[in-house]
């Protein structure tokens, strides 16, 4: 065959894509189908990374405050290279996550992170951010999985719908979904997403029977209601719970029935744009609101004060029965490997405006004098933020505790932990580890989220955190070689793991007489609901 011959062969070989791949095609890893086609993803750093994928059909049109319906398809490869639009919101000044993307009601994408080699199939983590249910996204930088991909995890996230678009109950929706889903639209969205990965994690070498869910906030909230829901049984096997509450969750209005039901919310906000009735015709006005109108101005700095917004988790709606720890205590829930704990200075608004610390003890009522005790107020410190510290054991680190005892009496595997670590650069100004200061930590993308300020030990904390959630993750187990041995808990031995200024360390909890009080009080508040981790 002449010069000539050869290289005419050699080229049309090549453009056919036969035998010889091209210098510019990605690797065949960097392909997956699924339900709509075929994704390609982004090849970088031994990862391969893939975003926007969609897990539903748009929930825009007649699609809004409908359960998600089956994605649509598309034609030809899908370029799987930028996050889809994160949920309709009004982005939170100053929130540790702030978004990449800008924010739309078309939001219905999840992304998944992978190891570039070829292997067996991994384990899986899909992460539900928090965020109140007005604010939060999958953009964030803090939440990208790249460091999960390179230990040899599936890591997943999603977009699930907000405010006014997740939560919503009207006459005219019972009425037109009769028997069907209704008032929680975003754990609808959960629940679908979690489907899909079901359905389609084997195209990225992860595996469907391994799979852990871990969420923060209103995504650990989220983690008590999967947990707790029929629905989800055999879509994930493993649970991590981060400042995930547990007496109650946000919302919290009923259905129907009532001034002060969710249905009644809805009337109201229809009336705030001129609809009225309960029919067919106020539904068709409500649904062509503008997105922007339905927003308004609700996010989590705004919510406490928006009176027509039914202000999260619908009571009735799909998913949501009420306080987890109570039904926890009735033998309810997946028995499955958990993770639980909360940060050390976590969100604490239960004794927000008090004014002195006689009226911070008045409120423990009959416990006072104990709370002067485990409450004192040192000099020179305001009475405010010790009342924050205390509100946060109420709110988010007993309820921790409370779930610790109450799966592992039962015989599941729990361990519980507190993130205490502040980042060097803010210990002179900051107290203690706050809401959400954790997750870079989780996520090893502590330099996304502290920049230059980033320090060799703020870097070794992340290390330490990321490959206890791995191992978890790999074999329900944080057992990492190396590191400070993790014991399942046992509530005789009420044994932790810190992650302290001065790394991890596995201690009894030394908060135990500001935990017992914390729950009391909340015995007293929530009656039997209270009462359910005794």
């Amino acid at each position: 065959m002449g010069t000539a011959r050869m290289a005419f062969v050699a080229a049309w070989v090549l453009a056919a894509g036969g035998g010889v791949a091209r210098a510019d095609a990605p690797p065949a890893a960097a392909r997956a189908r699924v339900d709509g086609g075929v994704v390609e993803g982004v090849v970088a750093g031994g990862v391969i990374a893939f975003k926007g994928i969609p897990f539903a059909a748009p929930p825009v049109g007649a699609n809004r405050w409908r359960a998600p319906q089956p994605v649509l398809r598309w034609a030809g490869l899908r370029k799987a290279t930028d996050y889809g639009p994160d949920c309709m919101q009004v982005p939170f000044p100053g929130d540790a996550a702030p978004l990449g993307v800008t924010p739309a009601e078309d939001c219905l994408y999840l992304n998944v992170w992978r190891p570039a080699k070829r292997g067996r199939r991994r384990p899986v983590m899909v992460w539900i951010y928090g965020g109140g249910f007005v604010n939060g996204g999958s953009s964030p930088p803090v939440y990208d999985g790249s460091a999960f991909a390179r230990d040899d995890i599936v890591l997943v996230s999603f977009n699930y719908r907000l405010g006014n678009f997740g939560f919503f109950a009207h006459p005219a929706l019972s009425a037109e979904q009769r028997g069907q889903p209704l008032g929680n639209y975003a754990y609808m969205d959960q629940i679908t997403a979690l489907r899909w990965v079901k359905r389609n994690i084997a195209a990225f070498g992860g595996d469907p029977s391994n799979v852990t869910i871990f969420g923060e906030s209103a995504g650990g909230i989220s983690v008590h209601a999967l947990l707790l829901a029929p629905a989800a049984r055999g879509l994930f096997q493993k649970a991590i719970i981060e400042s995930g509450a547990g007496d109650s969750g946000v919302g919290g209005r009923r259905l129907s029935g009532g001034t002060d039901s969710a249905q009644n919310k809805g009337l109201a906000l229809a009336a705030q744009f001129g609809i009225r009735g309960e029919g067919p015709a106020a539904l068709a006005g409500l649904r062509a609101l503008t997105a922007e109108q339905l927003r308004g101005n609700l996010n989590m700095g705004t919510m406490g004060s928006n009176v027509n917004y039914v202000g999260g988790p619908i009571l009735g709606g799909y998913l949501e029965r009420g306080s987890p720890l109570a039904q926890y205590a009735r033998g309810e829930g997946a028995r499955v490997p958990v993770m639980v704990g909360a940060n050390s200075s976590d969100l604490g608004f239960v004794f927000m405006g008090v004014r002195s610390p006689e009226e911070l003890y008045a409120r423990f009522g009959p416990d006072a004098e104990r709370a002067r005790q485990v409450y004192a107020v040192p000099p020179g410190v305001p009475v405010g933020a010790v009342a924050f510290q205390a509100g946060g054991d109420q709110m988010m680190v007993e309820p921790a505790r409370r779930v610790a005892r109450l799966l592992s009496a039962r015989g599941q595997p729990v361990y519980e932990f507190r993130f205490s670590y502040v980042a060097e650069s803010l210990r002179k100004t900051t107290p203690g580890a706050g809401h959400a200061t954790e997750i870079p930590f989780v996520f090893d993308t502590v330099a996304a989220r502290y920049g230059r300020d980033l320090t060799a030990a703020d870097e070794a904390t992340a290390r330490a955190v990321h490959a206890y959630w791995v191992a978890f993750a790999r074999s329900g187990k944080p057992a990492v070689p190396g590191l400070p041995e993790w014991p399942a808990y046992d509530a005789r031995k009420d044994v932790l793991m810190n992650f302290t200024d001065a790394g991890p360390v596995a201690q009894p909890d030394a908060w135990k007489d500001r935990l017992d009080l914390a729950q009391r009080f909340s015995a007293r508040q929530h009656g039997a609901t209270g009462q359910a981790g005794k």
